[in-house]
């Protein structure tokens, strides 16, 4: 089982495995720890990661980076359009209201929906992290913000179900961090809890958790956050500062041109990091536009200056997650900063003014998310063993449920009205479940909705769920459980229906002696939280005391009468049964991606990897046949110049060229079967010199083996050893005839061998002196090996009898004597 965790962030993507000794951060291609969440389209096949990034400048508009932002997100989202202004590439409104990316791909123009392109980053992640394991990659723990909603959420899920991944958990990112913080401490309070407060400024987005630690735990606070400030806004304060002062100086606009656009936006990130260690520093772009170059500076102080409406929303989160974890600042006891984004001094500043603290930097910043996931991934996995340490998880967000029921001052039923209840509040445990109770007659829908959209810049409604078809037997409405689950992911779905139906039947009753019989409410699932709705229809707490609605004048349901006692006067009575009937959900996720259209997604990716895998290898075959060309030329004139004729030098080198002029024009852009038969025609050619040079590099080596087998067996033939004194001369003969036989044959081979140039084909080939060596060797080893005799064994004298002794009396015979009787275990032996 794999345990890798993924924090794929706006900008770059962070990939952490388990093993024995740890957590580790892998490497990518490029030996680097963080790749970039980048997706390339060529005419030819996709470049993702690193590679995708050093396409970008070549390719801008066919280079889709800030997926994170896309993800989930209506195409009319306010914020999702100010981030478009910014973007290269093409981005339009698809048939659902959702954004399509737009490229040129194969020759031809796609569209590809955001989540197809996660999908993209994943599957290179997941290459990553099995090339560093050796093993196939399935379960893993994927590092989300906060603040995404219950359709990005899914949206991830999906990403990683076309990456072909199973995630195990979608954890929040400041709870990862938490978790890689906590979980190494030996010395966390095993009474008081110790506070924490993490502070996340990434490239796109600002996230503020507080963590309580004891012993053994973490428990959330609370969450705040803004989605739309991180280290990016800082350099577009610096690229529209820019912007606007070259317009000036050297009368360019750098917003018309993409290419001068993205070069500005890289100097100007890099500006900001030279910003953040030094008062002041220079901005140099040679060539940037209409071949002018051009020249910038600025200070510490006006970059500050010109960042203020930036810097006066850091402490909108702080103040928030303080209030909604009801704490003061007194009450936190440490300030952790993290991101990307964290390392402008000003935002530093600013916390540790806010907090009265210095903020500390105990964790790697562009590390600490994936690490968690990963040690998120290692606990509910079992194949580690994990300390101890329980995750107690704080949802950010009220869920809702809602339903259309009879209105309470209305004397017909057919009325109807929507009415709604919270479900699970903000601050909800997570994974959690609910059951509501219906009564309904029929089919009936409710919808899964956000309570509060104040912070949310989604639609409330999330979901929408139809219940049935069923049918009460009675003919009256029926008693239908609803159970909705927040799961591990912080996805809200109905996870079953079920309908209720009482029995009776005729069950004899065995009179015994009087006791206490109490019915069980086989249909109790203990609520988490109870609350009581405004319709009298449906009730969310599993309490005894509801009443049916139908029931007006206010008897309660049958089951919940009192305890009955009975006794030997009692008579047969009928015995109600509770009947469990599983109903059909069907679920409509607005803005989600159905069924068969994620399959289809899944086979697209396929098709795309498969067209990369072709690609790939045909690159690396026709590199082959370059690498060859320039390697047997200058074999040519160095080692195999003594092996080949002057007429075969010119030949090949002709045709060497003529590869090579076929490759940079013809041959630029062709199959890789064409390749492999280029490079097969170019070997068939060097064969004969290859295998002269190799002849004449071995045959020494074998030849000295041959000698020395030959010398081996003529001095044992002829040696006085004792040890060979039991073989027949005739045999020892036979030996030496077969040395001398072996030695003119050898000495024959190297004369006619010696005769030749080094360019002719050889007559004396190694293979042949190889050959004689083995037969050789098993023509005299039985013989100069064969076992001595055995010697005839003498027969052993038999062994004198030594004259027998009566035993001495034990202890125990004396007392036998005397009259006591012996234990059976006493007997002697």
């Amino acid at each position: 089982m794999s345990v890798v965790g993924f924090d794929f962030g706006n900008e770059t993507c962070v990939v952490a495995v388990a093993r024995q000794r740890g957590i580790d951060v892998v490497l990518n291609d490029e030996s680097k720890r963080e790749t970039p969440a980048v997706v390339c389209f060529g005419e030819k096949q996709r470049f993702i990661g690193t590679a995708g990034a050093a396409s970008t400048m070549t390719n801008p508009k066919n280079a889709i980076c800030q997926i994170k932002r896309l993800i989930g997100r209506q195409f009319s989202d306010p914020e999702l359009q100010k981030d478009l202004a910014g973007f290269p590439f093409s981005v339009t409104e698809g048939p659902d209201g959702y954004p399509l990316i737009n490229v040129q791909y194969l020759g031809e123009t796609r569209s590809f929906t955001p989540t197809q392109l996660l999908g993209m980053v994943f599957s290179n992640l997941k290459g990553i992290a099995e090339k560093n394991l050796n093993a196939a990659v399935v379960d893993c723990c994927i590092g989300i913000p906060v603040y995404f909603t219950d359709l990005q959420r899914r949206a991830v899920m999906d990403a990683a179900s076309i990456a072909g991944l199973h995630p195990l958990h979608l954890i929040h990112e400041t709870t990862a961090t938490a978790l890689a913080y906590g979980i190494y401490k030996t010395d966390l309070p095993e009474s008081d809890p110790l506070n924490v407060a993490f502070v996340d400024i990434g490239h796109a987005s600002m996230q503020v958790c507080v963590a309580s630690y004891k012993k053994g735990q973490l428990k959330i606070l609370s969450h705040a956050f803004d989605r739309s400030l991180g280290g990016r806004d800082f350099d577009e304060a610096l690229f529209q500062h820019f912007a606007a002062k070259f317009r000036e100086e050297y009368k360019i606009d750098v917003l018309k041109n993409a290419r001068a656009s993205l070069r500005l936006r890289a100097a100007c990130e890099k500006l900001k990091k030279v910003l953040s260690a030094n008062p002041a520093a220079p901005l140099n772009i040679e060539c940037l536009m209409d071949e002018k170059d051009v020249k910038g500076f600025i200070k510490r102080e006006e970059f500050e200056e010109i960042c203020v409406p930036i810097l006066e929303r850091v402490k909108r989160p702080l103040e928030k997650a303080l209030s909604d974890g009801g704490l003061s600042i007194e009450n936190v006891h440490m300030v952790e900063v993290v991101g990307s984004g964290s390392r402008v001094p000003a935002v530093i500043k600013i916390l540790t003014d806010f907090f009265g603290k210095e903020p500390r930097r105990t964790m790697n910043a562009s590390e600490c998310v994936a690490r968690g996931a990963a040690l998120q991934c290692a606990i509910l996995s079992p194949t580690f063993k994990v300390r101890d340490f329980q995750v107690n998880e704080w949802f950010p967000f009220s869920i809702a449920l809602s339903w259309k029921g009879a209105a309470p001052d209305s004397q017909n039923a057919a009325i109807e009205n929507i009415q709604s209840t919270v479900v699970f509040p903000k601050g909800n445990p997570i994974p959690s479940a609910k059951v509501l109770t219906f009564y309904r007659t029929g089919t009936f829908t409710v919808d899964v909705l956000y309570s509060d959209v104040s912070e949310l810049q989604a639609p409330a409604k999330i979901s929408t769920y139809t219940i049935g078809p069923f049918q009460s037997t009675k003919g009256e409405k029926a008693k239908v459980k609803v159970k909705l689950r927040l799961n591990l992911h912080g996805i809200v779905s109905v996870e079953s229906a079920t309908l209720l139906e009482e029995e009776e039947t005729e069950v004899p009753v065995v009179r015994e002696p009087a006791k206490e019989v109490t019915k069980m409410d086989t249909d109790e699932v203990p609520a988490e939280a109870a609350a009581s709705t405004t319709n009298s229809d449906v009730n969310m707490d599993e309490t005894k005391s509801a009443a049916h609605p139908s029931a007006e004048n206010g008897v309660p349901e049958s089951a919940e009468k009192p305890v009955q006692m009975e006794t030997d006067s009692k008579v047969e009575a009928p015995k109600k049964k509770v009947k469990r009937t599983n109903i059909p959900v069907a679920e409509l996720v607005y803005g989600g991606i159905p069924s068969g259209d994620l399959q289809k997604a899944v086979e697209k990716e396929f098709e795309m990897a498969l067209q990369d895998r072709v690609m790939e290898e045909t690159k690396d075959k026709k590199n082959a046949v370059e690498a060859y060309v320039y390697e047997m030329r200058n074999k040519l004139y160095d080692k195999y110049q003594e092996f080949v004729t002057e007429s075969e030098k010119g030949a090949l080198i002709a045709k060497l060229q003529d590869v090579e002029d076929w490759l940079y024009e013809d041959g630029e852009d062709e199959t890789k079967s064409v390749y492999v038969a280029k490079l097969e025609e170019l070997k068939k050619a060097r064969d004969p010199i290859e295998d002269r040079y190799k002849e004449f590099s071995e045959r020494g080596t074998v030849v000295d083996q041959l000698q020395y087998c030959i010398n081996s067996y003529k001095e044992a033939a002829m040696s006085n050893d004792p040890k060979f004194d039991h073989i027949d001369m005739a045999e020892k003969q036979k030996v030496l005839n077969e040395c001398v036989e072996s030695e003119a044959w050898l000495r024959e081979k190297k004369q006619q061998q010696d005769a030749l140039p080094k360019h002719a084909t050889p007559v004396f080939l190694s293979a042949d002196v190889r050959k004689k060596a083995e037969t050789l060797d098993r023509f005299c080893r039985p013989i100069m090996t064969k076992p001595k005799p055995a010697k005839p064994s003498t027969p052993e004298p038999p062994p004198q009898q030594q004259p027998q002794t009566p035993p001495q009396q034990s202890p125990a015979t004396n007392v036998d004597e005397e009259g006591a009787q012996p234990m059976e275990t006493e007997k002697a032996e």
